[in-house]
């Protein structure tokens, strides 16, 4: 520890900080990796989305920032981080916001120091030097004044883009896909002037919200779902209904001039190792389209492919059998026998809107689930960050993201465990009779909850907005904990000898891995090489390891030059689709993007 460190220990937050950077910006100035390297604590993070790396990567102590300094530095010209709000503390550890500048572009960051070592450092790019975002005080004038011959308006130019974008002119940005996902990357490449096509299969924007089962919601609340620039009404809804959320996708593709081709199927596509382009057969409305766009993104959600089991006897069951995301609701259902295989989230919605039209419903858990009720979760986990007291005590979505954003992955739980620890005390009655009914809980493998569960494998939870009071009170039957034998003529055999009769089988049993998309799109070679897509690498179920301290080739560069996965959930759309447009946008330009810590594929799906 150096006599700076020594010095700080009672210093005020302020001078804590400053110190810290002045060392930091003196260091780096010097290209002096050694003395920056050392500014931080011998157990660190520091989390850089684009700023120094042209990646999202996360590296660990001393050793791995010297190793980081020691590649980036030399590409990025002046490196200057500088206070932007007065730091605070609480106990050891000192916060503060900051300003970053490179050479490249500019930034924000936010830093934690405990005993004047850097403990955790958050890098991220916010602009392109000299291709800023028409915002504020760079908007655009619309209105064009003076006399002109042959102006073309507004909605002229707009049809001319429409009619040559795809045709004589190409994209060079594809995204497959058109959900929230695509939409907001859509809109920052708008924003960022790169000509892009958004394809999607259904007939309009938000069908795809439209087009699921008719009790579907948002678990989310609003302020942690607003899309990129226009924040849903002040009057929105705190959990939208699917119908809703689908007439603000179709709206906003509009207004946000996301050029978006409905009734497009992208059948196949192949990358130019010459030209560095793809070329991608679509299907527009029964028109074969060639396409060759430079950049391909897969915006196809976080799922892969729905996950389909291959239970023994399935072909010969006289009954109907689907997907959840096949199930059209439950109004054909009334009065029938339903089976629903799973336990997340879907199977609990499709359950609950079975038993509402008088259904006679089983749920079927394989496997322990994850229960948070929403009101806990809403006031104990995200009020802090994602609420009206958050937004009254300064806390902005933006501010919410960056906070949530600074937290490394490798130390989350530490921060998520005492949350659900509080919540397990809070709702001790509600779990004890949940048990008691059969259901099997668990709080994820190290007691961290929804949002470990979720980054790291994307499923095993629930949210509960009523329909756990069903499974409590006998409404919805339950199966748990016996495996399924065979799929027969008229039900569902189990293990035991038992067997529950259905006229209809629901299989809410999740989706596979992005990778599934690229290797019917493009082929099983390329999706190989790229991986598996989204998890963290804890070694937790379904979250193999070794430890990738980010989520797996989402956002961010892939091992096929060109290729890209994006998407989440509303709130990752909103703040990823930034990081990703950049990336693009950035390479559209020719600027240099040497990429630190490319991502490796250790596991195939």
């Amino acid at each position: 520890m150096n006599d700076m460190t020594i010095e700080s220990k009672a210093a005020p937050p302020r001078e804590t900080v400053e110190s810290w950077l002045s060392a930091f910006n003196k260091a780096v100035a010097a290209y002096d990796v050694d003395t920056a390297a050392r500014l931080f604590a011998t157990t660190s993070f520091w989390r850089d989305l684009l700023a120094f790396t042209w990646n999202i990567k996360t590296v660990e102590n001393q050793n791995g920032v010297h190793d980081m300094l020691r590649d980036t530095l030399p590409h990025l010209g002046r490196v200057s981080l500088t206070l932007a709000e007065e730091p605070t503390q609480s106990g050891d550890v000192v916060e503060a916001w900051l300003s970053l500048e490179t050479g490249i572009g500019r930034g924000e960051g936010h830093l934690r120091l405990r005993n004047g070592e850097a403990w955790t450092l958050l890098t991220t790019l916010t602009e392109l030097k000299g291709f800023e975002e028409p915002t504020g005080t760079r908007r655009p004038m619309g209105a064009e004044h003076g006399i002109s011959r042959n102006r073309r308006t507004w909605k002229e130019k707009r049809e001319d883009e429409a009619s040559t974008l795809g045709f004589t002119t190409q994209p060079y940005v594809l995204i497959i896909g058109g959900g929230q996902g695509g939409i907001a990357l859509g809109a920052r490449l708008r924003q960022l002037g790169v000509p892009h096509i958004v394809i999607d299969k259904h007939d309009n924007p938000g069908d795809q919200w439209r087009k699921r089962y008719k009790s579907l919601c948002l678990h989310d609340p609003v302020w942690y779902d607003h899309l990129p620039y226009i924040d849903f009404p002040k009057n929105w809804p705190v959990f939208a209904p699917k119908d809703k959320i689908g007439d603000w996708l179709e709206f906003y593709t509009k207004v946000m001039e996301i050029n978006y081709w409905t009734k497009t199927v992208a059948k196949h596509a192949a990358f130019d190792e010459d030209t560095k382009t793809w070329r991608v057969t679509v299907d527009r409305d029964g028109q074969e389209i060639e396409l060759c766009p430079t950049q391909l993104v897969l915006a196809t959600g976080m799922s892969g492919k729905a996950n389909i089991p291959g239970f023994k006897g399935m072909e010969r069951f006289k009954g109907e059998q689907q997907h959840s995301s096949q199930h059209p609701g439950p109004d054909a259902y009334a009065g029938k026998k339903v089976v629903v295989i799973g336990s997340n989230n879907s199977a609990h919605d499709i359950c609950a809107a079975l038993w509402e039209v008088d259904a006679d419903v089983t749920m079927v858990q394989r496997s322990s689930t994850h229960i948070v009720r929403s009101d806990s979760l809403m006031e104990v986990g995200l009020g802090d960050l994602y609420s009206e007291r958050a937004v009254a005590n300064g806390v902005t979505t933006r501010k919410a993201d960056m906070i949530f954003a600074s937290l490394p992955y490798r130390i989350m739980h530490e921060f998520q465990i005492p949350i659900y620890d509080k919540i397990k005390e809070r709702d001790a009655d509600f779990y004890a009779a949940l048990e008691k009914a059969g259901f099997m809980l668990d709080f994820g493998s190290d007691g961290s909850g929804l949002f470990l569960k979720y980054l790291r494998r994307g499923s095993g939870y629930y949210i509960d907005v009523g329909a756990c009071e069903l499974v409590i009170n006998g409404g919805i039957k339950l199966k748990s904990g016996v495996e399924i034998e065979e799929i027969t003529e008229t039900g569902v055999k189990f293990v035991d000898g038992s067997e529950l009769p259905a006229d209809l089988i629901v299989y809410a049993t999740g989706y596979g891995s992005m990778n599934g998309w690229a290797a019917d799109l493009i082929s099983q070679e390329v999706a190989d090489k790229v991986g598996k897509v989204w998890g963290l690498g804890s070694d937790t179920p379904k979250d193999p390891g070794p430890w990738e301290g980010e989520q797996r080739n989402m956002w961010k560069p892939t091992q096929q030059e060109n290729l890209w996965f994006h998407g989440g959930n509303l709130h990752q759309s909103r703040h990823y689709s930034l990081y990703l447009a950049l990336q693009l946008k950035a390479r559209m330009e020719g600027l240099s993007t040497p990429v630190y810590g490319l991502q490796e594929s250790h596991h195939l799906r």
